[in-house]
């Protein structure tokens, strides 16, 4: 970049899997774009996760449609750097516009003329459109109970890397999302001794009857919900592709020797205090679960496939000691805990997005990503489109969507009335006038 004022139709904000989607599809449509990155394609891939995570989804299901993962069996998970990988691959196969290495610091909408102004760490931008491509986890979240305590090693699931990192001790791991239970999971399994707070969550099982449970959410239509059911705007989900992939289950987790306990509700003097709801949220993470094994199997009868029975599919752990007396309390100290890792999601920071395109949290205003800011679009966010959205061939899907609609936007715009086209008409026929007179 230099520092001469650059002009293109449309602006990407972010080269993670959504700003490389987004590309794909605009050069496909000829639209002129360019992709900023402050900092390496798919960083958060890299740098943002633990050591040791895999992709959610196996290589068949979390990959885009015009490449394969070559060094990955179908039905295995991509480590993170592969994924990373992936998606470098995949923006040079059309050779992307990506610029690395530069921030955008604001964009405003310009007064008087079309388009924005896009300040950044290299110059100015003027772009006719500008694509918010920077996904979900933007900002870690940590709630307002954390308490003040020097003693205590506190940091976010974004700032986990491995349990080499964590100080000689227990560990509270609050959040039991994929991201807690896996942490929560590989901590225990380096010997430590790890408290799980349990919230509310869905629970699917990792595979069914021969068949991974993003290929049943496929064929039951799960994928394509238009919205989240009411009343679950606060579930997450506990999926894991560790260890080969497996089902998430608490109480197998408990019975090895984890300590299950409610929803973490306060800390007071070194003594933290859980909701009494663990056995009710344990409850409803089974409801869903067989919920989903018995869809399953409706569809295999309905459909007359012929895929293997699995009976222990439906066998449970014996409730552990944690649920059937859980904690109300516990003494950190006493218990011998140093580390508590907030595994409790993100928010999203637009504040370098200086447009009326939100409502009064903060959140975007958009419907299947096109804002209600004409000229600002969003891409990557959960259930932009469908519950499928925040899964990587989701994202792809959406990007489509509102590349469509870039394209539709520039037809419109380039359409000339009568007067304009006899205009331009005579115009050109002056200027080959004059360039014969010349000659």
């Amino acid at each position: 970049m230099t520092t001469e004022i650059i002009t293109t139709d449309t602006l990407i904000v972010g080269a993670g899997q959504a700003g490389v989607a987004m590309s794909e599809h605009l050069s496909k449509l000829g639209v002129p774009h360019i992709v900023l990155e402050r900092n390496r394609i798919a960083e958060r891939w890299r740098s943002g996760r633990w050591d040791s995570l895999v992709a959610n989804g196996p290589a068949w299901h979390d990959r885009f449609p015009g490449l394969e993962f070559d060094d990955v069996d179908p039905d295995g998970f991509a480590p993170k750097e592969r994924v990373a990988d992936y998606f470098e691959a995949y923006a040079k196969k059309f050779n992307a516009p990506i610029r690395t290495g530069v921030e955008v610091k604001s964009v405003v909408r310009n007064v008087g003329r079309p388009g924005f102004t896009v300040d950044t760490s290299e110059g100015v931008i003027e772009a006719s459109r500008v694509v918010a491509a920077t996904g979900p986890f933007q900002k870690p979240v940590i709630p307002a109970i954390a308490p003040q305590d020097a003693r205590l090693l506190q940091i976010h699931s974004a700032d986990y890397r491995n349990p080499q990192q964590l100080p000689q001790g227990a560990v509270l791991v609050v959040g039991a999302g994929s991201s807690g239970v896996q942490i929560a999971d590989e901590l225990q399994r380096s010997g430590k001794q790890v408290y799980l707070s349990v919230g509310a969550h869905d629970r699917p099982p990792r595979a069914y009857r021969n068949r991974d449970f993003c290929w049943w959410l496929g064929v039951l239509g799960e994928w394509d919900q238009a919205a989240m059911k009411p009343g679950r705007e606060h579930v997450t989900i506990a999926v894991s592709g560790a260890h080969g992939g497996r089902t998430i289950d608490f109480r197998g987790l408990a019975h090895r020797g984890m300590t299950l306990v409610g929803v973490t509700e306060s800390f007071n003097n070194g003594v933290v205090t859980f909701k009494q709801d663990l056995a009710g949220n344990l409850n409803r993470g089974d409801e869903n679960y067989l919920a989903l094994l018995d869809a399953a199997d409706a569809y295999i009868e309905r459909n007359g496939l012929d895929l293997p029975e699995e009976p222990e599919a439906r066998e449970t752990f014996a409730e552990p000691e944690c649920v059937k007396n859980p904690l109300a309390d516990l003494d950190l100290a006493k218990a011998g805990v140093t580390s508590i890792i907030w595994a409790t999601g993100f928010a999203v920071d637009y504040s370098w997005l200086q447009v009326s395109a939100f409502d009064d949290n903060g959140k975007p205003v958009h419907q299947r990503g096109v804002s209600s800011e004409p000229g600002v679009y969003f891409l990557g966010l959960p259930w932009q489109s469908r519950r499928g959205s925040s899964f990587i061939w989701g994202v792809w899907h959406d990007a489509k969507h509102v590349a469509d609609h870039i394209a539709t936007q520039r037809k419109y715009l380039d359409y000339r009335d009568a007067e304009q086209r006899e205009a331009e008409l005579h115009q050109a026929t002056h200027s080959h006038v004059a360039d014969t007179v010349d000659a």
